[in-house]
């Protein structure tokens, strides 16, 4: 039986470190986000849904996504967001079932920051929360995305931050050396 562990924690949280270091430790990483939007742009079905369901606005004349018009409306609305989310998390869980059955390591890893919203928690045997103070993740996703405070504030609210079992925290604060966290748990 697969060992299927999602690394999960909210935004500016440092997850993408963690599994960058698991990566080079050899082992596969799923990252839902990146999967997801790979999914949203190949799946005609799936975005003319979201054109209907999110916003008029969310598809570009060559029939793209208009991800800019998309996330100004979901990250101001919880109902659109929760909309969204249940227009890809089924594809996303579906493709990842099939991309861990195919994987012949016998520990594999999900990288998601909703991972009970999206229903992952079902699909994993542990859980590995990133965590990082608050001014800490503020200043990361300032530096990389250009949004302003309270779109970053809005980002990281629309994130619930929910715990339904045990489980691990690697402590991601720029002080505490994360390696030394991570190679005792594998």
């Amino acid at each position: 039986m697969k060992r299927v562990i999602a690394i999960t924690g909210g935004i500016g949280t440092g997850k993408s470190v963690v599994c960058h270091i698991l990566s080079a430790l050899g082992f596969p990483i799923y990252e839902c986000d990146s999967q997801a939007k790979i999914i949203m742009d190949t799946d005609s079905e799936m975005k003319q849904r979201i054109a209907h369901e999110i916003t008029p606005r969310a598809l570009n004349h060559d029939l793209s996504l208009n991800r800019a018009e998309i996330a100004k409306v979901v990250f101001s609305c919880p109902e659109k967001l929760n909309a969204l989310n249940s227009i890809v998390h089924g594809a996303v869980r579906e493709h990842f079932i099939k991309w861990a059955d195919a994987q012949t390591a016998q520990t594999v890893f999900v990288e998601t920051a909703i991972l009970y919203e999206s229903r992952f928690n079902e699909l994993v045997s542990e859980i590995w929360e990133v965590t990082a103070p608050m001014e800490t993740r503020i200043k990361r996703i300032a530096m990389r995305s250009g949004l302003t405070h309270n779109e970053i504030l809005n980002r990281i609210s629309s994130q619930k931050s929910e715990s339904h079992r045990t489980h691990t925290l690697i402590v991601n604060d720029s002080q505490t050396p994360l390696l030394p966290q991570i190679l005792p748990l594998i």
